[in-house]
């Protein structure tokens, strides 16, 4: 009897998968959350959550140090596969089950290999070390004791002495290595005069629910942010991808007929995706759920008055929990006054405060826009974009990640994802600009 066999199948039958995403993958990553939910397989949080390892998105130039080193923190059994496109999606699903369940697939994992060899799952599949990609802190490894970090109920694994791994790029920190590479931690002050060591933890960009290609790195001391500084964000290796969700915006600058309907359905379905990150980094996983559910279903064109009375329910339960609310209060607050200083608008600058403020505004705005879903009137570029005023030059989302930064300096360690999440910057915005003077050209 092949008990192993007989194993790896059950194992098989339902994986956890972990979805990263890189730069311009948005819709092959709504795809992947999609199939995911029918299949009822589940998704998970973190490297030791899952069985199987997805990126979804276009290729990078670049070597893969940072995939590779979250592919390893995938415990055996596990498969990695990679979907350039929506459509590509089922069948990567089905061969990574396959491999899952192959035992010869999974002895060939452990076999001696060169470095990045991992038969027909290690694919040129993310960028590298070079450009200054670094998984977040769940990859980072060392004998020393690990911590968790909780976000409502969402857990992360960082290593308290050394989650900034880069080799070589610390000369300024003044950093010894311990065995691995790893820095040890700093001495320094805190805001309470205490001398406790200063941790570099690097988060992003491959996490669950977070902004694709943002990495964030942060200064800490105890479990409070000292500093924080936003690495550059990667290139594509080929041409620019039109970004996901400001689409109809692009497209009408360009000339093309879009109707305010088609925008205003794509502007509630990109904020319902926001919230469905929110409330996975908040660790409410079944509202998340159903506000990816809608989301979905307006991408898929779901008629205004069918919906609107779906959403209601949502809408209500989400804007009245007092325990979300008391999470997220006092977290990550933008005054109406910074928000214009800083050239941010959208919702961010409408809601005036904190995390809170923020999700219920968007909870607002999207009811306001499903019912206008039926506007066949032409798109006027004055609408905005899900995050703001659309300039291809400047997108709205530079100016959230410029307030990021000061938002977090300060902030306890577990505040941080939501902070961000609140904001949810889109980092395919920023390749607008290349799109456009591509077009020109």
């Amino acid at each position: 009897m092949d008990l192993t066999g007989t194993m790896l199948r059950a194992g098989a039958a339902r994986p956890r998968v972990l979805v990263v995403s890189t730069p311009g993958g948005a819709e092959v990553r709504l795809a992947a959350e999609r199939h995911l939910r029918l299949r009822d397989w589940s998704p998970a949080a973190s490297p030791g959550q899952a069985d199987v390892l997805l990126v979804v998105g276009p290729l990078y130039s670049g070597p893969n140090a940072a995939l590779e080193r979250l592919w390893q923190d995938l415990p055996a059994p596990r498969a990695r596969t990679h979907a350039r496109t929506a459509e590509e999606v089922p069948a990567v699903l089905d061969a990574a089950r396959a491999r899952l369940a192959s035992p010869v697939s999974q002895r060939e994992q452990v076999a001696p290999s060169g470095p990045g060899e991992h038969g027909e799952e290690a694919e040129g599949t993310g960028p590298g070390e070079e450009n200054g990609w670094h998984t977040g802190p769940q990859d980072a490894h060392s004998s020393q004791e690990q911590h968790r970090v909780s976000h409502g109920g969402v857990e992360e694994s960082g290593d308290a002495h050394g989650g900034h791994q880069d080799q070589g790029g610390h000369e300024g920190h003044g950093e010894m290595e311990m065995p691995g590479g790893l820095p040890m931690a700093e001495q320094g002050e805190d805001r309470d005069g205490l001398v406790l060591d200063r941790l570099h933890l690097p988060l992003g960009p491959f996490l669950s629910d977070w902004p694709a290609g943002l990495t964030i790195r942060l200064v800490l001391q105890g479990d409070v942010v000292q500093a924080a500084d936003l690495d550059e964000v990667p290139v594509l290796a080929q041409r620019p991808v039109e970004p996901f969700w400001v689409r109809p915006w692009v497209r009408a600058a360009a000339g093309e007929p879009v109707s305010t309907g088609e925008a205003t359905r794509r502007r509630a379905a990109a904020r319902l995706d926001s919230l469905g990150r929110l409330l996975t980094v908040a660790g409410w996983p079944a509202e998340a759920t159903r506000a990816r559910r809608l989301r979905d279903d307006l991408l898929d064109g779901a008629p205004a008055a069918a919906f609107a009375s779906r959403l209601e329910p949502l809408a209500r339960r989400v804007g009245r929990s007092r325990t979300l609310s008391w999470l997220t209060r006092g977290m990550g607050v933008v005054t109406a006054q910074e928000a214009q200083a800083a050239g941010v608008s959208g919702p961010a600058a409408r809601a005036d405060g904190d995390v809170a403020a923020r999700y219920r505004q968007w909870l607002t705005e999207i009811c306001h826009d499903v019912a206008r879903l039926d506007d066949h009137s032409p798109l006027d570029l004055a609408e905005e974009s899900p995050r703001g005023r659309w300039d291809a030059q400047q997108p709205p989302s530079a100016a959230l990640l410029a307030l990021l930064p000061g938002l977090l300096h300060g902030a306890e360690l577990a505040a941080a994802r939501l902070i961000v999440a609140s904001l949810d910057p889109d980092l395919d915005e920023l390749a607008a600009h290349s799109l456009e003077g591509a077009a020109r050209g």
